[in-house]
């Protein structure tokens, strides 16, 4: 049902105390945990069929998968990989975890997987949609979020343009936060209240009179 989607709350009023020391951490050591061998064979699988010398466009977290087929219309030359980790998400669209709609595949895997791999191939993503993740907004939870991550220095690496979308402004303060402390600048605004949606939830979110913030950070 729309409009009733209750607002984020958290103890955290602005950018968490120890985001820069995770950050520098994460940069400083490189991730090396093991990879995540369901989600090897599926990328196995999309990899076989994609065309690798046509721009990539990532929709991170897709859900049932909506918004991925909503960004190829946004994207007309481009090839879209959708991800989620949730079969019950993508049983409408993907109902055996892998289908391809045109040109745009949607795929069950473990993201931070993913990304590993299409940085390992050579396959650097045009854009990457961070769209709603899930914003952990505990303060213990700092590092389940994408900019506390020990994938982040990964995911700003292998992106030309990053465009992630949240309800909590706090949440898009640290991924600019954390960004900057690895050398890139992200541009964070308040969309308008008739501003477009790209997601159910965001329509959802924006019927129930919460406040949208985009951010978007290009490689230099």
């Amino acid at each position: 049902m729309e409009g009733n989607s209750p607002e984020i709350v958290s103890p955290q009023t602005g950018p968490h105390a120890r985001l820069d020391e995770v950050v520098q951490r994460h940069r400083d050591h490189a991730w090396r945990a093991p990879l995540h061998a369901p989600t090897v064979a599926q990328f196995a699988r999309w990899q076989a069929g994609h065309d690798r010398f046509a721009p990539l466009v990532v929709d991170l977290g897709c859900g049932h998968g909506d918004s991925t087929l909503g960004l190829a219309e946004r994207h007309a030359d481009a090839r879209l990989l959708g991800v989620d980790q949730s079969a019950h998400r993508l049983a409408r669209l993907a109902p055996d975890g892998f289908a391809v709609h045109g040109r745009a595949a949607l795929m069950r895997a473990e993201a931070a997987t993913v990304l590993r791999l299409l940085a390992a191939h050579g396959l650097r993503i045009d854009v990457l949609y961070l769209l709603y993740p899930n914003p952990w907004p505990k303060p213990e939870h700092l590092m389940r979020r994408w900019h506390g991550h020990p994938v982040f220095p990964l995911l700003l690496a292998n992106a030309r343009r990053i465009l992630l979308r949240t309800n909590w402004g706090t949440y898009a303060d640290e991924f600019a936060q954390a960004a900057h402390w690895l050398g890139r600048a992200a541009d964070r605004q308040v969309l308008a209240p008739d501003a477009d949606v790209l997601t159910l939830f965001e329509r959802k979110y924006r019927s129930s009179g919460h406040a949208r913030f985009e951010l978007v950070s290009d490689d230099a």
